[in-house]
């Protein structure tokens, strides 16, 4: 008999572990369930799980930050990002981190089995409900090369190629949203880009951070 497939959650809502964790029982074996970014990196090194379900925006540590991590130290793991949010742009962004499959909340469940099922056999899988936006995404230019940025605009990037939200990264710096998100689009006008994707992908270019 084939042996089932390891499974490991990650998110910090609890209601939603628990209706997950009763449907992943049915199909998989689910090693584990944990509630933020570094709870996820010690789990999947303990535990070797065949497939993460992560959610994007996790306490101490993003899921977007987790999934750097992993790749970046080789984990064999299969990566499903989970999201309440029907971004294209960070669907994109996960996608050249390394996820394997990106899934909305609103539609998990049977959706979550079949992603799960597809990455298990070297597929990729994005929900149908943001396709044609992250083709958008992946079809933008690349942004402009060697674009000075002010020490703040730099901490604002930073936050949103972790995967941040504006209103979080305002909390952080204690700014206004309005505040940050001038930043970003004076950013976006120095780079000659029209996508927090290109940001992030910016932000890669230079470093900031790792792929």
């Amino acid at each position: 008999m084939k042996p089932r497939t390891k499974v490991l959650l990650a998110d910090d809502h609890a209601m939603v572990v628990e209706g997950l964790a009763v449907l992943l029982k049915e199909r998989f074996d689910l090693v584990g369930t944990v509630g933020d970014g570094n709870a996820l990196l010690e789990a999947a090194r303990k535990l070797r799980p065949d497939v993460i379900v992560a959610d994007v925006k996790m306490p101490v540590l993003s899921g977007l930050e987790a999934l750097r991590r992993l790749k970046a130290a080789k984990s064999p793991a299969k990566i499903i990002m989970l999201t309440m949010h029907s971004d294209a742009e960070l669907a994109t962004e996960a996608f050249r981190a390394g996820a394997s499959g990106y899934v909305l909340k609103v539609s998990a469940g049977e959706e979550l089995v079949t992603a799960i099922q597809e990455v298990v056999q070297g597929r990729m899988y994005l929900t149908p409900l943001i396709t044609q936006g992250v083709i958008a995404t992946f079809m933008e230019p690349e942004p402009k090369d060697a674009v000075p940025l002010t020490p703040r605009q730099r901490e604002v990037l930073r936050f949103i190629a972790e995967g941040r939200r504006m209103k979080e990264i305002a909390a952080i710096l204690q700014l206004s949203t309005r505040t940050v998100e001038t930043h970003k689009y004076e950013m976006m006008r120095s780079l000659g880009v029209e996508s927090t994707a290109a940001l992030v992908r910016y932000a890669l270019h230079i470093g900031m951070i790792t792929p």
